[in-house]
């Protein structure tokens, strides 16, 4: 009996993407079949980066086709192919920057920027080109978690290049002004610097920029939600009920402005003992979950309250490269697939496929 693609597309259709539920064939990621007497190959393009799960996946591909009677050699080549977005309507994207996430908690002290930093270097760790904006100017916190102390260079005297540690791009605020000087502005030159670090920093082809948003829903914050082409918001919180007050405001803003939600992380949901190992909700339980189900979004992880999440944080190496192997990091770096699934779900941008129109009037 003849080896036929159809046989083929069966067998491979039993393998499921872990990170969609998904088999590869019906969502079109299984590309250029082929097959030459009893050899097979295909390709596989994935929307998001999961370098850590591409050899697994490979091999069940290759197991799934050599089932099929007739078949010799199988070449299975798996790839990632990242895109733009759409962003909010009558914003345009950023040279350099394919798509940009707010983390956001709309409350100060639930672990935003921690997540920030370690979503960002899981997406790295993934096989992805990142960035970080440090968009908070009153307490910008990336120089220190990414262990960083330098000031940025500018080869024109307009732009300046972004600094770079743990392959991670990185801009702040921070890298310009001393460590101990407050920074006693108005909103308006809070606003313009922000705009400026966004928009005079040299990004190199990144597939995603991660925003530390600032605390809060005033007019920082709306306005960056409003001028930043946002491809989602990812809302961080505690199980607390007065940090699940600020984190529903802080979902809300994003939602009237036309950013999608790409889910809540639930930050120091349970703290174990170090000691004895018993577990206690200090901040209470299940609050991010039901948060979750109330406004019908992704409830995307949860994160301990971890003395070495802490510690890490502030030595300069977050819990994704101090200890990559690490239960956090793990959670992290499930987060960071989640994220990029999501966004990878989108529409797509296609503004650049459209050419500018200018309407002359004749004189």
């Amino acid at each position: 009996m003849p080896l036929t693609e159809a046989a083929l597309l069966d067998a491979l259709k039993s393998v499921v993407d872990p990170n969609t539920g998904r088999d590869l064939v019906s969502t079109k990621a299984l590309k250029n079949l082929r097959i030459d007497g009893a050899d097979v190959s295909f390709d596989v393009e994935l929307g998001y980066p999961a370098r850590t799960q591409i050899p697994a996946l490979r091999q069940a591909l290759i197991d799934a086709a050599r089932r099929v009677p007739g078949v010799g050699n199988v070449s299975a080549n798996l790839g990632v192919k990242i895109v733009a977005h759409a962003v909010q309507r009558g914003v345009q994207l950023l040279p350099g920057v394919k798509n940009i996430v707010a983390v956001a908690s709309g409350k100060g002290g639930v672990g935003k920027s921690t997540t920030a930093v370690n979503l960002a270097l899981a997406l790295s760790a993934e096989g992805a080109q990142v960035g970080i904006l440090d968009a908070d100017i009153y307490g910008p916190s990336q120089p220190m978690m990414m262990g960083i102390d330098a000031k940025p260079d500018s080869h024109d005297g307009k732009t300046m290049e972004p600094l770079l540690n743990h392959g991670v791009q990185v801009m702040s605020i921070g890298f310009l002004v001393d460590a101990d000087n407050p920074m006693i502005w108005r909103g308006p030159m809070v606003t313009q610097a922000l705009e400026q670090l966004l928009r005079q920093t040299n990004w190199r082809d990144l597939d995603y920029l991660i925003v530390d948003m600032p605390p809060g829903t005033g007019d920082i914050a709306l306005t960056l939600s409003q001028r930043v082409p946002l491809t989602g918001a990812v809302i961080v919180t505690t199980p607390q009920d007065i940090a699940l007050l600020d984190a529903k405001k802080g979902l809300r803003m994003f939602e009237k402005v036309g950013v999608p939600i790409l889910g809540i992380v639930e930050n120091m949901a349970v703290h174990i003992c170090s000691q004895c190992g018993h577990a206690e909700h200090i901040f209470g339980e299940g609050g991010g979950q039901r948060m979750a189900v109330q406004y019908g979004v992704d409830y995307l992880a949860a994160l301990p309250l971890a003395l070495s999440i802490r510690q890490h944080a502030d030595s300069g190496r977050p819990s994704v490269v101090s200890e990559p192997e690490g239960e956090a990091a793990g959670i992290y770096r499930a987060l960071a697939r989640k994220v990029a699934v999501r966004i990878a779900a989108q529409a797509k941008d296609f503004s650049a496929k459209f050419p500018t129109i200018t309407v002359s009037k004749d004189t």
